[in-house]
């Protein structure tokens, strides 16, 4: 996926969604959800049909197509949808230095805001605690990162969301990288790993 280039709606609910009609697959374009979940999916499939229900599947509640039971919200929904396959390791990799971080996550003013009316089936508003990894010790506790682990930014000041941005880390001979797919430059690219982290510790719109 590498050069790939970003695009916000690069995916979507299929040709026959009622709200958004961008494809359910794309190897043409990504974004920073959509690279994490093709990639994903790729990993664990060992054929087409595998890929694309394992991919829905990644993507929606019980793997059912809808604007609805989307996993919209990085580690409000996807994140706790996908236990079946992904483990929270932030408390074994930060250890002592994990904090706590609260935010109300509304499901309704999300989809309201969308122009859609018919909120059956949506989730009521959470009042969520999670864990995390503050910024200025990710350095510090880098050895605990794994081959293929999933990362996601955290907004230091919203109130109503917590995941800004999603990343991987891949180790290659010897050497730790940053793979994303982003609009600071409307591609899919490599940092290295101590690059990535210096860029982070100075934007203070992330917590960690």
């Amino acid at each position: 996926f590498l050069g790939t280039p970003y695009d916000f709606k690069c995916v979507g609910d299929g040709p026959y969604a009622l709200y958004e009609t961008y494809p359910l697959v794309n190897f043409q374009k990504t974004n920073c959800m959509a690279y994490c979940e093709h990639v994903l999916a790729l990993s664990i499939s060992d054929s087409w049909d595998n890929f694309f229900n394992n991919l829905q599947k990644i993507r929606y509640q019980k793997g059912l197509i809808g604007m609805r039971t989307r996993n919209h919200y990085t580690v409000a929904d996807w994140l706790p949808e996908n236990n079946w396959l992904l483990y929270d390791a932030t408390e074994d990799v930060g250890g002592e230095h994990v904090r706590e971080m609260t935010r109300t996550i509304s499901h309704r003013r999300f989809f309201q805001k969308k122009g859609i009316k018919d909120l059956r089936y949506v989730k009521p508003d959470r009042r969520i605690t999670i864990k995390y990894i503050p910024s200025e010790v990710i350095r510090k506790v880098r050895d605990g990162f794994q081959n293929g682990d999933i990362l996601a930014l955290l907004f230091a000041e919203k109130e109503d969301i917590f995941s800004a941005h999603m990343l991987m880390v891949f180790k290659e001979k010897g050497a730790m990288v940053i793979r994303e797919s982003s609009n600071s430059r409307m591609t899919t690219f490599e940092t290295n790993f101590e690059d990535w982290v210096a860029k982070i510790e100075k934007n203070k719109r992330y917590a960690g």
